[in-house]
C-alpha cells in the first residue's frame, strides 16, 4: 500500500471559488488517504475596490473555522488566513511571514503534520516564506498560468517565481509555452495539463437524462460556454457573432466576474449564472457547440483551457 503523506497546498484560489484543478487534485489526494491542508489564496497583487466582496468572504471563512482552520471533508482541511494584502511590501511581508509561520507551525504540531509535501500554485514572496517555514520533504510548483501577465499589479511576481523555479524539486506546467519558460531555469519540468473526472463525464454522456431545465428551455441550436465571465472573455466577439446568428442561442454558464452589460443586452445571449460543480457534465452534454471565447493576449496564450477537455 502506498505511503500516506501530509500535503500543504498553497493555492492561488479560495476553496469555495469555481471548482478547478486545485480543488480536484487536493480532494482526490484526500480521498486516497493523504491528509491535505489547503491554504487559500494570499494574493498576487494589491486589492482593488472590486475585490471587496472577496475580502469580506475571507473574513467570513476565517470565522467559520478555528482561528481560520476548518475541516472541509475527511482528510482535507482549509486555512483562510487574515493577512495584510500587500504581497510585495517588505513590511507587510515581514508581518505576514510571522503570522503565517506561527499559525501553520501551531496547527501542524497540533495535528501531527511532519515534513509535508508542499504543492504550491503560487510563486509569490509569501509562498516562498511559507515553504521555508514548514521544512517540506518535497516542494512541487504547479505553474498553471503566466501570473505576471494577468494584471499590471502582478508583474512584480517574476523574481520570486524564478527563485521558485530554481528551488522546487518538481515543476509541473499546463502548456508548452509555460514549459519553455520554466525549462530555462529548472531541469525538473513536466507538462501536466488539467483534466476532468472522466468517469463522471462519461457516465453523464451515456445516460439518457434530459439537459438541465434552464438549458433545455432554450431555442436550439445552443452554443455554450462554461466558466467565469472574467476579463479574458471576449464579450465583443460574442456579441458580434450572436448578432450575426440571431437563430442561435448563446448560453454562458458561470459567474459574472466583470461588467457583463453588453452580453445582457444581446437578445439571444443567455447568462445562466454559476451552477454546482456536479452539474457541469450535464450542461456540457446539453451544448450543441462548445466555445472558449478568450481574448488573445500574453496571459491567454499560456492558458490551458480545461473546458476543451470537458467538451471533447
Amino acid at each position: 500500500m502506498p505511503k500516506r503523506r501530509d500535503v500543504v497546498c498553497i493555492s492561488s484560489i479560495d476553496w469555495d471559488f469555481i471548482w478547478q484543478g486545485h480543488q480536484q487534485i487536493m480532494s482526490t489526494l484526500a480521498a486516497e488517504g493523504h491528509r491535505v491542508l489547503f491554504l487559500e489564496n494570499t494574493g498576487v497583487r494589491a486589492p482593488q475596490v472590486r475585490d471587496l466582496p472577496r475580502l469580506r468572504q475571507r473574513v467570513r471563512n476565517w470565522w467559520r473555522g478555528t482561528k481560520g482552520f476548518r475541516e472541509e471533508r475527511p482528510n482535507l482541511f482549509v486555512y483562510s488566513p487574515l493577512l495584510l494584502p500587500l504581497p510585495y511590501s517588505r513590511i507587510a511581508r515581514s508581518i505576514n511571514r510571522f503570522l503565517l509561520a506561527r499559525a501553520l507551525r501551531r496547527w501542524m504540531r497540533a495535528t501531527g503534520f511532519f515534513q509535508p509535501i508542499v504543492w504550491t500554485f503560487l510563486p509569490t514572496p509569501i509562498a516562498l516564506d511559507v515553504i521555508a517555514a514548514i521544512d517540506p520533504a518535497l516542494t512541487i510548483y504547479y505553474c498553471i498560468d503566466d501570473l505576471a501577465a494577468s494584471s499590471p499589479g502582478a508583474r512584480r511576481i517574476v523574481s520570486s517565481e524564478q527563485q521558485l523555479f530554481k528551488e522546487a524539486d518538481l515543476v509541473f506546467v499546463t502548456s508548452e509555452r509555460l514549459r519553455e519558460r520554466a525549462a530555462r531555469i529548472s531541469q525538473h519540468v513536466h507538462v501536466f495539463p488539467f483534466g476532468v473526472n472522466f468517469e463522471r463525464f462519461d457516465r453523464v454522456r451515456h445516460a439518457g437524462d434530459p439537459p438541465p431545465a434552464d438549458l433545455d428551455a432554450l431555442e436550439r441550436p445552443v452554443v455554450g460556454y462554461l466558466g467565469g465571465l472574467h476579463q479574458w472573455v471576449d464579450q465583443e466577439l460574442i456579441v458580434g457573432v450572436a448578432s450575426r446568428m440571431p437563430d442561435v442561442t448563446f448560453a454562458l454558464v458561470g459567474p459574472a466576474q466583470t461588467d457583463v452589460s453588453a452580453l445582457q443586452q444581446c437578445p439571444n445571449v443567455r447568462l445562466l449564472g454559476q451552477r454546482p460543480h456536479e452539474a457541469v457534465p450535464a450542461y456540457v452534454k446539453g451544448f450543441d457547440v462548445g466555445i472558449v471565447p478568450y481574448r488573445v493576449a500574453e496571459y491567454t496564450l499560456n492558458v490551458y483551457p480545461t473546458k476543451l477537455t470537458s467538451i471533447s
